[in-house]
């Protein structure tokens, strides 16, 4: 994880107490903040397993499910490495790919549960650009920018919410526009992110 709270991601959960107590009982085990951030990439293809080949009432319950479980990882491992002093040397790479990685499996898939694959494929696309020019940022010396619309948060939560009404909607009507509404949120959503996120850059080089 990065050694500065400019680079991470303001998350409220992390003030929890039952999120305080879960970390220290990990800092405490043998479990370390890169073994979480990979069960994430597994929550993640769980998730999307369910979303291509289950994209019913069931599976999309368990789709909703595991993207919470691969959120709760991300936010786990973030707090062992720096609240449980459990960095490690590669750790800032298991902060990213792993990331990337879980994202790409999620949004493709929605896609391809809507059989709109190019639409899934794009917003994948948008959304590691989205990160690109998040660490491009940092890597010039400038706090690392998370802002939205459309960031990691945000995409998982708009998945989420598609997942649960989406059931809802299987359940009644045995049709999938919750699922396309969502797809074509985060696909469009990622590709404004990523021209805020390009001109706030600019911005900041311009002043520096």
């Amino acid at each position: 994880m990065p050694d500065s709270d400019l680079n991470r991601t303001r998350i409220a959960a992390r003030s929890w107490r039952w999120t305080q107590s879960a970390t220290s009982f990990l800092a405490r085990s043998s479990v370390t903040p890169n073994q979480i951030s990979v069960a994430g990439v597994v929550f993640a293809a769980v998730g999307a397993a369910l979303l291509v080949s289950k994209p019913d009432a069931f599976g999309l319950i368990g789709c909703a499910l595991a993207i919470q479980g691969r959120l709760l990882c991300n936010l786990l491992d973030g707090m062992m490495a720096i609240e449980g002093v459990k960095k490690s040397a590669v750790g800032v790479n298991y902060n990213e790919f792993p990331d990337r990685v879980a994202d790409s499996l999620l949004i493709v898939a929605l896609g391809y549960s809507i059989g709109w694959p190019a639409l899934g494929w794009f917003g994948a696309l948008a959304a590691a650009l989205i990160a690109y020019i998040r660490v491009f940022g940092g890597s010039l010396g400038l706090p690392q920018d998370y802002a939205g619309p459309m960031a990691k948060q945000q995409r998982m939560a708009v998945l989420t919410a598609a997942c649960v009404v989406g059931a809802a909607e299987h359940l009644l009507t045995g049709t999938q526009y919750v699922l396309l509404g969502a797809a074509v949120i985060i696909a469009s959503g990622s590709a404004v992110t990523c021209i805020v996120r390009t001109r706030a850059l600019a911005a900041r080089l311009k002043d520096v």
